[in-house]
């Protein structure tokens, strides 16, 4: 098979945890043609979608410089490719917006992962909202004072967080007594001009919050993910810690309700994010959680989530 995968530029990987590494190896050792791309490649002839794309030698190492080598840069029309992957990482601005325009037009030519029209709807803080039974209590507003106001209905301690946000960015919990409350509130508003989420605060996340991989709406693993001390989030990046976990009846409740609308809008590779049974993202853009269940689980998660991939682009093909 020939893969494509829209990516950040490849020195700026962080390979120790990457899911687009692990995946591009998985390819390499089943002897896929790699190809990789940035947004800046993709582009239209008439209304074919294309990438200048480069043929890319991956390698299991440390750094990028190893692990990547790249030969000359080639204009290739998405019909090429078996499948593309946009595993481009957030923030979803004008760019990545207009990029799914571009690869609208490869809808019919190759299996996209994922598809452009779920990358545009489903906003990953917002669309758990369709599934209000399995959430937190969750407001979104632009006042400062309704953010006061639902601090209170909740018992005085909430999450606010940009509907835009990624990697836990501008991500606050905010408690009764803290003096920088409404300055908070000021700035995660723009002072009443945007847009931001506040949750309720589920005091479980002290003890970790699940990433639960999914493949079609099946899952291929989770990893629990512990915040570091004195840190309220619980991102692997800014010092969380990747710990062995399992799936429980919630996890799979959850699981059985978001599987049909990630199939309706061809959502293919997904990453949900579950806090004490409450689920709390849903990840599509570039989710991740590979490399680190592999590493605790000692099990080739990559080879579970590509069988699962090159399976689609076989039925696709098939008119199935």
């Amino acid at each position: 098979m020939r893969t494509l995968f829209v990516v950040d530029p490849l020195d700026r990987l962080a390979l120790a945890g990457d899911t687009s590494y692990a995946l591009m190896l998985e390819c390499a050792r089943r002897g896929h043609e790699v190809w990789t791309c940035q947004i800046d490649h993709l582009g239209l002839e008439h209304d074919d979608a294309i990438a200048e794309a480069v043929p890319t030698t991956v390698r299991l190492a440390d750094t990028p410089a190893a692990a990547f080598s790249i030969e000359a840069r080639t204009p290739l029309p998405f019909d090429a490719f078996d499948m593309v992957l946009m595993r481009k990482d957030p923030p979803v601005d004008t760019a990545y917006l207009q990029a799914t325009w571009i690869l609208e037009h490869g809808r019919t030519k190759t299996l996209l992962v994922n598809d452009p029209r779920g990358l545009r709807e489903l906003n990953e803080h917002l669309a758990v909202l369709r599934f209000p039974e399995l959430t937190p209590p969750t407001i979104v507003t632009r006042s400062p004072r309704r953010l006061a106001a639902f601090q209170h209905e909740q018992g005085g301690a909430i999450v606010v967080k940009p509907v835009d946000g990624y990697g836990g960015l501008g991500v606050f919990v905010v408690r009764d007594g803290d003096p920088n409350t409404s300055s908070i509130y000021e700035n995660a508003t723009g002072a009443g001009t945007k847009w931001t989420v506040a949750q309720k605060f589920l005091p479980e996340v002290t003890g970790g919050d699940k990433r639960i991989l999914l493949v079609e709406g099946e899952p291929v693993g989770a990893v629990l993910r512990v915040p570091g001390k004195n840190e309220a989030r619980s991102n692997l990046h800014v010092g969380g810690v990747a710990t062995l976990t399992q799936l429980d009846a919630d996890d799979r409740a959850i699981i059985r309700a978001v599987a049909p609308v990630l199939h309706y809008y061809g959502q293919i590779l997904v990453g949900l994010d579950v806090i004490g049974g409450r689920l709390t993202e849903l990840n599509i853009t570039s989710p991740t959680g590979i490399r680190h269940i592999e590493q605790l689980e000692h099990r080739n998660v990559a080879a579970q989530v590509m069988d699962g991939l090159e399976a689609a682009a076989t039925r696709r093909k098939a008119g199935r």
